[in-house]
């Protein structure tokens, strides 16, 4: 009896492989179809995965051959780059962003440390084959600057306005404008732009002017 009914199980199962061999074998071989097509598309494609980091390092060689030594070694060596308000003259200035790669600019009291306001604008990497939603890190940084340098009321105007806190930390914020100050102590080299540079807070919670736009949108994508 035992003997009969091992044999019938064996059976079973044999009839069983033999039903479900030809979906097995037909599965295996689109597995392996997909696997070796993805594979020639990636090897086609030409992607090489240190391009990010090779796009970084020519960004922060433009990067520092677009702004002072000053601004070099203030970025290469706290992270952020200080950029003092345009508006007014005749006195130090009264506000001033700090930039950060991929993050709101930050605008401040350098006086007092008092945070303002946050401004959000993105720079996408438009470029082909790779482009994406990100430019480089020193590429995000060196746009910015050039758009507070170049225009700085278009920029204030078109960029999405937040109360300090929204994105970037504020308790960060504050610890990096102790390092900034360290930084400028150990240097000994004042800074002679903040000598001459004065303004009222941009778009500040004070209820300065928030109504100065470009006659053209700036080229921008609100985040």
């Amino acid at each position: 009896m035992a003997l009969a009914l091992g044999t019938g199980a064996i059976l079973l199962v044999v009839l069983l492989w033999e039903l479900v061999r030809p979906t097995f074998k037909r599965a295996v071989a689109r597995g392996r179809e997909i696997w070796s097509l993805r594979r020639g598309a990636s090897t086609l494609s030409g992607y090489d995965p240190g391009r990010e980091r090779r796009a970084e390092q020519r960004a922060r060689a433009l990067l520092r051959s677009c702004v002072d030594e000053r601004d070099w070694a203030m970025y290469r060596d706290l992270g952020f780059l200080r950029v003092w308000g345009e508006r007014g003259r005749g006195k130090r200035a009264s506000y001033a962003y700090l930039i950060y790669p991929h993050k709101p600019i930050v605008a401040y009291v350098p006086q007092t440390g008092a945070l303002l306001n946050e401004y959000c604008v993105a720079f996408p990497d438009l470029s082909r084959p790779y482009g994406s939603s990100r430019l480089p890190d020193s590429d995000d940084v060196l746009a910015k600057w050039m758009a507070l340098t170049a225009d700085e009321r278009r920029l204030i105007a078109d960029a999405n306005m937040h109360l300090p806190g929204r994105q970037v930390d504020p308790g960060r914020v504050r610890r990096d404008l102790l390092r900034l100050a360290r930084w400028e102590r150990e240097r000994s080299v004042p800074d002679p732009r903040g000598t001459d540079r004065a303004g009222a807070d941009p778009r500040a919670s004070s209820g300065a002017d928030t109504d100065v736009r470009g006659p053209d949108r700036a080229d921008t994508l609100h985040a």
